[in-house]
């Protein structure tokens, strides 16, 4: 890859990646307080599950708005707009005196959180370009990459404070800081001149043009479905933690840890990777890891009558770092698809990734949660399906042409594949 590197303040990877860490911590840092939530409002398990597809549900339908409102007004507003009502709307949770309460105000904290991640990504390529933009990208993910394992821990200590409280309370204070940051140190990379009119029936046929570009549509699978897998044991942790391996709230750090340590040394390995080695080898390299972790879930699971720490969580470790191999160049090669609308194409592909995950947290991980085979085989359905969109990509590329102009990465996947 070739870069352009453009005057980037050092605070920006420290902003984005506190931005990013407010999905991970809105859904981790409430499992181990499953069992006092449920006990408080006198909810099962079943209904304790819509607390995490509730937010993704609202997360994903938003995060189509997202997008064109910061290509529209600029990106700033957007985020720090956002994070102040999630603070509200944290603020409310905690103070929730009913489950209908709560579960109205975590569909608020959903509606809000995805500005971060979905201009984020927008503000990265806005501010770098080829290697430059996908290492920004890549440190950005190994930061974020701790929130997976510190948010239940952290969860798990409030809880011998104020209870399930606590955690929204935390919340409310992380996002306010992170707000008064955002407005002290963020800089605007979306100028007056770049920007688009927002009228609905624009974002609606600019939605629709994306879809007109076939080389779109295996990216878009590929990306969404990249994390699917991982989220699955994820959004699984607490029957896994306390079901099948039989561990209180304090034995969360046996699966987020693996997890953990995997994404960090992913988005470590694509930062390497981003000057010297081509986007088809990283991609490529992240998928044979994926597979290869699928692999020994499935070897574990059909060895094991019951899952026996550690051996049975460390293919976790490498299921990771094939998500974060892929996933910085994935979103890169999505967005430039559409260079000057890249806010509505992370729109587009925050809300089918989140409706994804909304549909594996409410309806994939009751069902497959009880067994740590069916876990295993969910995952690797999941997995093989973004491998085939990525080789559906690879065999569209050098026949297709972009759908705007040739951007960096694009120019060289195409070499390559020619």
């Amino acid at each position: 890859m070739t870069s352009t590197p453009r005057p980037v303040r050092r605070s920006l990877p420290w902003l984005l990646a506190g931005l990013s860490m407010i999905g991970p911590f809105s859904i981790d840092a409430v499992f181990p307080a499953f069992p006092l939530i449920g006990s408080h409002f006198g909810v099962d398990s079943t209904q304790l599950q819509q607390m995490i597809s509730m937010y993704l549900v609202t997360y994903a339908v938003m995060s189509l708005f997202h997008g064109a409102i910061a290509d529209a007004i600029g990106r700033k507003p957007v985020i720090v707009a956002g994070m102040v009502v999630y603070a509200l709307a944290s603020a409310g949770a905690a103070m929730s005196t009913s489950y209908t309460m709560l579960l109205s105000c975590r569909a608020l904290q959903g509606v809000c959180a995805g500005a971060g991640l979905v201009v984020g990504r927008a503000i990265v390529r806005d501010s770098l370009e080829g290697a430059a933009a996908q290492q920004l990208m890549s440190r950005v993910m190994m930061i974020f990459s701790v929130a997976p394992v510190i948010a239940p821990i952290v969860g798990a200590q409030l809880l011998f404070l104020n209870g399930w409280h606590g955690i929204f309370w935390v919340l409310m204070g992380f996002t306010l800081v992170l707000s008064v940051a955002l407005m002290l140190f963020l800089e605007e990379t979306h100028p007056p001149e770049a920007r688009t009119s927002f009228h609905l029936a624009d974002l609606v046929r600019g939605y629709m043009s994306f879809g007109q570009d076939r080389v779109f549509w295996p990216l878009l699978i590929s990306l969404s479905v990249n994390f699917a897998g991982l989220f699955l044991y994820i959004s699984s942790a607490p029957h896994i933690v306390r079901d099948l391996l039989h561990l209180s709230a304090q034995g969360f750090p046996w699966l987020f840890l693996p997890v953990v340590s995997g994404l960090v040394l992913g988005a470590w390995l694509s930062g390497r990777l981003a000057s010297r080695r081509s986007v088809v080898f990283t991609v490529n390299l992240g998928y044979a890891a994926l597979l290869t972790a699928c692999g020994l879930h499935l070897l574990m699971a059909l060895v094991t009558r019951e899952p026996v720490l550690p051996w049975s969580v460390l293919p976790l470790v490498l299921h990771g770092v094939g998500v974060q191999l892929a996933f910085p160049t994935l979103t890169l090669l999505l967005l430039d698809r559409f260079p000057h609308r890249r806010g509505g194409a992370s729109s587009v592909q925050a809300f089918c990734s989140l409706l994804l995950c909304a549909f594996i947290a409410g309806v994939m991980s009751p069902l497959l949660s009880g067994r740590m085979i069916y876990l295993a085989l969910g995952a690797s359905a999941l997995t093989v399906i973004g491998w085939w969109s990525w080789r559906w990509y690879q065999r569209l590329t050098p026949r297709s042409p972009p759908a705007r102009r040739v951007p960096t990465v694009e120019v060289e996947l195409q070499e390559e594949a020619s």
